[in-house]
């Protein structure tokens, strides 16, 4: 699509700040400097992901925690939303509006891609009544997942005003998600390690999937022009 259906396409009215309705942004020497940080970022946050969700992953099934469960295959949709945004900035698409728009709407897509087993696991959690056991593995994952999400979250969020690539924001996002699953995971384990409270740990596995729904509806409704 050219850029000129695509602006016919979008019904603007006089005051609208959706994406499609705003000008293009010039891509100056700053803002591919920015989309090149943007790609590097993605690529290292996959990495992270990648070593994240595996030792997530471990530690749920050793401890049988919902909550870390819901913590691995968080870093799996994360680690495809880098996915989307490497992709959108390689080659011919860094500049082309259309692969924007699609990667924006494959990152808001990737939110709803966590949210239906983990509840569905919490609930049956909740309803047999299983314990998980201590998992100090998961405790040090989560206390690293604090620490570096919040980082890369703000860093993207940043980058993605620059470039006005929702997608970019949209995995920053993310990132700041995991951070406040990562809080929430840890506060759940250490209740269960230390007072034996172990209901808070599906009760936060129910918190991820709809933490995930809000962000991934919130990301779908930037995609479109709503005016």
């Amino acid at each position: 699509m050219t850029a000129e259906a695509e602006s016919s396409a979008c019904h603007c009215e006089p005051g609208c700040t959706d994406a499609c309705c705003r000008p293009p942004v010039e891509k100056s020497a700053a803002w591919h400097e920015a989309a090149r940080k943007a790609k590097l970022l993605s690529w290292l946050s996959l990495g992270y992901m990648a070593a994240e969700g595996a030792v997530a992953l471990v530690a749920a099934v050793l401890a049988g925690s919902v909550a870390l469960l819901g913590f691995g295959l968080d870093s799996v949709v994360e680690g495809l939303a880098s996915v989307i945004v490497v992709w959108r900035f390689s080659g011919t698409r860094t500049l082309s509006e259309t692969s924007e728009a699609r990667a924006q709407k494959a990152v808001a897509v990737t939110f709803f891609l966590l949210a239906p087993y983990i509840a569905y696991d919490a609930v049956s959690t909740l309803a047999a009544g299983e314990k998980p056991s201590t998992s100090w593995l998961g405790i040090g994952l989560s206390v690293t997942s604090l620490i570096v999400m919040p980082l890369l979250g703000r860093a993207k969020r940043r980058l993605g005003t620059i470039l006005d690539s929702a997608a970019t924001s949209g995995e920053g996002t993310q990132n700041l998600l995991c951070a406040y699953l990562a809080a929430a995971v840890l506060a759940g384990l250490l209740a269960n390690a230390l007072f034996g409270l172990w209901w808070l740990d599906p009760a936060i596995g129910l918190l991820v999937a709809g933490l995930a729904v809000r962000e991934g509806i919130d990301a779908w409704r930037g995609e479109e022009c709503g005016c």
